[in-house]
Parts: C-alpha cells; structure tokens; sequence
C-alpha cells in the first residue's frame, strides 16, 4: 500500500461512507448526518475524501477563520486567535488504513497550507479519553492551549505554531 493520500472534495457518492466512518468514531467526533455534512461542507475551508491508491481511506474537514461554523471549540479558537488559525474539524481513517503513514502525510499537507496563518487548531478528547491521538499530536508539536466540557465529554484544546516557508531565492516579495 502507498502512503501518498490525494485529498479530493467529498462528492455526493461519497457521502454513505463519509457518515458510516463519522458514525463508527462518533464518540470521538459528533454526530453528523446527511443534512449536517452539507452544512460543514458549504462552511469548510476543506472537506475531502483521503483517497489512497483510488479507495477512499477516510475523511478530513477543516475551516478557515470567520466562518458561521457553530462549534464551540471553534468558536474558542476565533475568540482566542481572531483570523489567524485553521481549525481541523475531523479527520478520519478507516481502520484498514491506519498506521501506514497517511494520517502523518495528511497533517503534514494540512500544516503547509495553515502556515500561511500562522496556526493549526485541534482539540484531543481528555473524557472520553483518546491517549494515541493526544500522543500523536504532542509528538508533533502540538500544545494545550485550554479545556472545554462537562463531566464525561472533556477536550484538551491544541494547537500547532506554524511559520510560512522561506520565499525561494528569485521570489519576488508579496
């Protein structure tokens, strides 16, 4: 199997197997339905199928600041970061795909292109507790910036300071 993922806009045929991954990790994500994935999508800076080797291997949605994105964790992250932050939603993997490198390429493309603001925002579920995402994320670079929740449903806010890349010699300056 190749690690190199193509993220792609989920298409009306994708939806079944976007909301079937949703609803096998909802106690990790929220719920979501057919209605709902529109509304993500119609407010997301990216909703997209992690395609690998032309089978789609999971899902990713993030936003860009100023959206009419309802969530609160969102919402904490504008309050705190005003424009400059992406916000990652979800990303999901199916099972079959996991520890081959893709999650770590897709972040890593993620990263490149929030750069450009200066931060990628996440949160880690504290309650239930999720201790491979939370190591996954500290291993690269990501930082406790606050909590949110109630008793049973907890989330560590995360985030990642990103710097733009270095303009290439013969770049003419923005």
């Amino acid at each position: 199997m190749t690690t190199r993922p193509v993220l792609r806009p989920i298409a009306h045929h994708d939806v079944p197997d976007v909301l079937r991954l949703n609803e096998l990790n909802v106690e990790l994500l929220a719920p979501m339905d057919h209605h709902r994935l529109e509304q993500l999508i119609a407010w997301a800076l990216r909703a997209d199928v992690i395609e690998v080797d032309g089978v789609a291997a999971g899902f990713v949605i993030t936003f860009g600041p100023g959206t009419s994105y309802d969530s609160l964790n969102y919402q904490w992250f504008s309050d705190l970061y005003g424009g400059d932050f992406h916000y990652l939603d979800r990303i999901v993997l199916d099972d079959r795909f996991r520890r081959h490198g893709i999650g770590t390429a897709v972040y890593d493309q993620l990263e490149r292109e929030a750069a450009c603001v200066g931060r990628l925002a996440l949160e880690v579920n504290l309650e239930p507790p999720n201790p491979a995402s939370l190591a996954f994320h500290v291993s690269r670079g990501y930082v406790e910036v606050g909590r949110l929740g109630r008793p049973g449903k907890t989330v560590a806010l995360l985030a990642k300071h990103l710097t733009p890349p270095l303009a290439r010699l013969g770049d003419s300056p923005a």
